[in-house]
């Protein structure tokens, strides 16, 4: 039985499992794969994925913080992995026909860039984006966007994280954003996820969106966060976490099983 999981520090919150699970039985593959949550901690994240492909491993998500090493780990990249500088998907492979994990051939793979476009309700070029954070999702979003044809700040509470993620990716560095500059906006931190204010923590206002506005929250839970409910109330064109996790989340398993992801079915099972 081929296994898949999500990794994570924490992830107990991941709605990947039901997700996944969802459309591995929707595409009738249901008892002959298996989607699992493993929390692990950095100092032992390429320790365990390194003992993944001879555990029956076919492949895994990657989320926070493990982005960068889930890359830096991997015997093959994707162009799209390298280019990014983290993976958020991983593809377990053999050399040989023993299939012992010596043999494994880990290739990193990146979705979150194609996942962002899909989940936008519009095109991005000539746009004026703000990008809130300088990880691995940051890295995938300026990256995408980049190429899209929008122009591209990043805001980062440690600023010389957003300078050096510009320094390799482009985009300009931004210490004190005006929130109502930007057509988009998107917050890749994790503010929000453990209940924080983001309003306390991120360089926004909660008055301060406008109804021409996009606004992008990855963070998600069971109700709209509180950054979202804000652009909402002002009229701002929302996009929740689920609907970035659905649609990278579709790329990844149409990456280990060739069949094309049940959107409506993900969908439906992430929101429960």
């Amino acid at each position: 039985m081929p296994r898949l999981a999500v990794l994570g520090y924490p992830v107990g919150h991941s709605r990947s499992p039901v997700m996944q699970s969802a459309a591995l039985a929707e595409l009738g593959l249901g008892d002959e794969w298996s989607y699992e949550a493993i929390e692990v901690a950095p100092d032992a994240f390429e320790q365990r994925v390194r003992a993944m492909a001879g555990e029956g491993f076919a492949g895994a998500n990657v989320t926070v913080p493990h982005k960068g090493a889930a890359l830096a780990l991997a015997d093959e990249l994707s162009e799209t992995a390298r280019e990014i500088g983290a993976a958020n998907t991983l593809v377990f492979t053999h050399n040989g026909e023993s299939g012992e994990a010596e043999e494994a051939v880990i290739r990193a793979e990146n979705t979150d860039a194609e996942g962002l476009l899909r989940a936008l309700p519009g095109p991005s070029r000539d746009r004026r984006a703000l990008v809130l954070g300088a990880g691995g999702a940051a890295r995938a979003v300026v990256w995408a966007l980049l190429r899209e044809g929008a122009e591209v700040e990043v805001w980062n509470r440690t600023e010389l994280r957003s300078r050096h993620l510009c320094e390799e990716l482009g985009g300009a560095p931004v210490a004190a954003p005006d929130q109502s500059a930007y057509e988009l906006i998107v917050n890749t931190t994790a503010v929000g996820l453990a209940g924080e204010d983001p309003f306390a923590e991120l360089p926004l206002s909660q008055d301060g969106f406008a109804p021409e506005q996009t606004v992008v929250d990855m963070v998600y839970g069971g109700e709209p966060t509180a950054l979202l409910r804000a652009a909402e109330a002002a009229g701002a064109s929302t996009v929740d976490g689920i609907e970035i996790l659905v649609q990278q989340g579709a790329l990844s398993l149409e990456i280990w099983t060739g069949r094309p992801a049940p959107l409506d079915t993900m969908r439906a099972a992430a929101r429960g």
